[in-house]
């Protein structure tokens, strides 16, 4: 997929959305990045990118990731979107292509465990290490079939390797939070004049009321509270 795809989905003198100015490029003797998104839009998700060629390969991801090697997470294909997006957090207005809050739920780098990234690509069979903020140790995509795959999209599995990394927690509910600002959705939407009630479905249970708090406290004091968060 090119990035003409992606700019071809969005009105970027409406949507706040980066339009990336890098071409696709060889990537190789650096490192790469990786971020999840949580986006909530017509429905909750979970985006899930590797930058490769100078782009970010991207992944919807229903349920979001699961550290329970037991359990595969069906993960549709998407446009590749810039490099820029990996720092996108906030909203996008209603009307506009995936309409709803954005939040960046983690990010870090990714090193392949195959020789040949474009060859594993292909083959539908992707083994990576990550070293993100939430998310570490091994991994794989697995391209499969009888799941999805409408509008060219192709299907696949995201699945978490055993190593010391993998657990049975709730990694989605245990750390709702964005990993750059600490905000959750429902905060990102009120601070950017989103709609606060769409973004807090997104937003686990027993932080709904939390994020309700934090709408009705002032700006500044808002800014204290998540600098002492990110000092943590």
């Amino acid at each position: 997929m090119k990035l003409k795809d992606y700019r071809k989905k969005r009105d970027f003198e409406v949507t706040p959305e980066p339009k990336g100015d890098g071409e696709s490029q060889p990537s190789s003797g650096k490192s790469l990045a990786y971020v999840i998104q949580k986006h909530q839009a017509s429905h909750l998700h979970y985006d899930f990118r590797l930058e490769w060629n100078g782009v970010l390969l991207s992944w919807a991801v229903p349920k979001g990731p699961s550290l329970d090697p037991s359990v595969k997470r069906l993960a549709m294909q998407v446009e590749d979107h810039p490099v820029e997006y990996g720092g996108f957090e906030g909203g996008i207005p209603e009307g506009e292509y995936g309409g709803g809050t954005v939040m960046v739920w983690d990010r870090g780098t990714w090193t392949p465990e195959v020789p040949d990234v474009n060859a594993a690509l292909a083959k539908g069979d992707l083994k990576f290490t990550l070293n993100g903020a939430k998310l570490k140790g091994s991994w794989v995509l697995v391209r499969t079939r009888g799941f999805g795959g409408g509008g060219g999209r192709s299907s696949w599995l995201l699945i978490k390797h055993r190593d010391q990394f993998a657990s049975t927690k709730d990694i989605t509910i245990e750390e709702p939070r964005s990993a750059l600002t600490g905000r959750l959705l429902a905060e990102i939407a009120q601070e950017g004049g989103g709609n606060v009630e769409k973004a807090a479905a997104g937003d686990p249970a027993d932080s709904k009321k939390a994020a309700k708090a934090v709408a009705r406290t002032p700006r500044a004091a808002r800014r204290s509270s998540r600098k002492r968060l990110r000092a943590k």
